[in-house]
Parts: C-alpha cells; structure tokens; sequence
C-alpha cells in the first residue's frame, strides 16, 4: 500500500494512527505530497480533489478522505477494532470521529483565512471559525468523562484535533476550563500510536 500524505496534516496522522494501532505500520510506503508545491502533480492522479491523504491498495484502486481509509486499515491487522460493529457503540463513535473532523475543519479554514492578504481577508469569516471550534471544544470536554481507555477512532480523532491545536494555535490554549479533556489528552498522548506520528513541517 501507498500513502500519500504530509507530516502536518491532522487527518493523516490520524490514518498514521490507526495504521500504527492495527500493526500495519511496516505495510505501508509513505510518499509526502504537499497539495500546495509541484508534488499537487502527484496527488492529483490519485485523488482528484488533490488532497491527503490518500490510500493506493494492492490491486491499485485508491481510496481517499480519511474516515474512508481509516475503517479500510480497520479490517486489516490484528487487536481489537477501532470501529465498533455493534450498536449504540458504532454510531457514538463515528459521532466522535466527526465532532473530531469538524472541528479540524473549522480550525484549518479560520488558518487558510488568516494567511490571506489585507483586504481579502474576512475577521468576521475567522471569528465565525474560532466560535465553532470553541463549540467543538466544550462538546469534547462534556464528552470525556466517557471516553475509553481502549481506542476508538473517536479517540484517534479527539486526539489529532486537540494536537494540531497546539500545533497551529499555540498561543490560544484550550485547556482553561476543560479539565477533564486535558486530563484524557494528556493520558492518551503517552500511547505509542500518539508518540510516533507527532506532526512537524
């Protein structure tokens, strides 16, 4: 298999991730392919919309958008699964892994916005960006008291998104206020998957 991805995006970490949990790590080729430098070439021929990551199988078809490739890499390896088969337990965790995905969304347009020049660039578009992402938050936070010590891509998700936070957004920390996610992230960080696959530009 081949994976085209960048070292910074928070969805690929997350197919990194589940990669690692599900011992399929050594399985894998990784090819960096920035969407935004000659490499959009590249991506492009594998996912029409030119973004990571992207998934190559075996038998060469191509699947693309993270939620799509992480339950692929879920039906292969070994350990328990990252997305649950039965009910109420699927749909808590796929509602996770899009709580996770939206506020990942959210946080990466406010960014792309903010890059723009004077004069194009919208406060109020970034502020509209900032309040989702603060929604997302306390959602998470309400959320966390339940959250197990067995991954999920739940999880997986949470914990990419409260990383590239940091990553990204430093110096507007999230954690005043949200004990009980800190206290979760913190612990969830310490996991192997978590600790191999930190992003970097």
């Amino acid at each position: 298999m081949k994976l085209y991805y960048t070292t910074n995006s928070p969805f690929a970490r997350k197919v990194l991730m589940v990669a690692a949990e599900r011992g399929l790590t050594g399985n894998i080729e990784l090819i960096v392919s920035s969407p935004w430098t000659a490499e959009a070439n590249i991506l492009t021929r594998v996912n029409p919309a030119g973004k990571v990551p992207a998934l190559t199988m075996d038998d060469g078809l191509t699947l693309f958008d993270s939620p799509v490739i992480c339950e692929y890499l879920d039906s292969l390896g070994h350990g328990p699964k990252l997305f649950p088969t039965t009910n109420p337990e699927r749909w808590l965790t796929l509602k996770r892994q899009a709580l996770g995905d939206a506020l990942l969304d959210a946080m990466i347009a406010r960014r792309l916005e903010s890059r723009r020049s004077n004069g194009e660039r919208s406060e109020a578009w970034m502020d509209r960006q900032k309040a989702s992402v603060n929604r997302c938050l306390d959602a998470m936070e309400a959320d966390a008291r339940d959250l197990g010590e067995t991954p999920t891509i739940g999880e997986i998700t949470y914990l990419c998104a409260l990383a590239h936070l940091d990553f990204r957004f430093a110096e507007e920390d999230w954690r005043p206020g949200r004990t009980e996610l800190a206290s979760w992230y913190s612990a969830f960080s310490k996991r192997h998957s978590a600790k191999t696959t930190l992003p970097h530009d």
